[in-house]
């Protein structure tokens, strides 16, 4: 009788998920602000989006952190 050969598998390891809300306006800030709000997806005063808990996203979100609320 011939054995299935287990083959082990690497499952990307899942990280948490963080909701970033923009609480203020761009407008006035220094322009690599503007792009680490751009790059987290938000887009206008009240937006929300869902990012994964990486520490790039947390550089990001620490750089503006008088621009955006966070929530675990």
């Amino acid at each position: 009788m011939v054995s299935a050969k287990k083959t082990k598998t690497t499952e990307p390891k899942i990280t948490g998920r963080l909701k970033v809300t923009q609480i203020k306006s761009v407008i006035g800030t220094k322009e690599s602000h503007r792009a680490c709000v751009r790059g987290l997806g938000l887009r206008r005063i009240n937006h929300t989006v869902d990012v994964e808990d990486t520490p790039a996203v947390r550089g990001m979100i620490n750089k503006v952190f008088y621009l955006v609320k966070c929530e675990a």
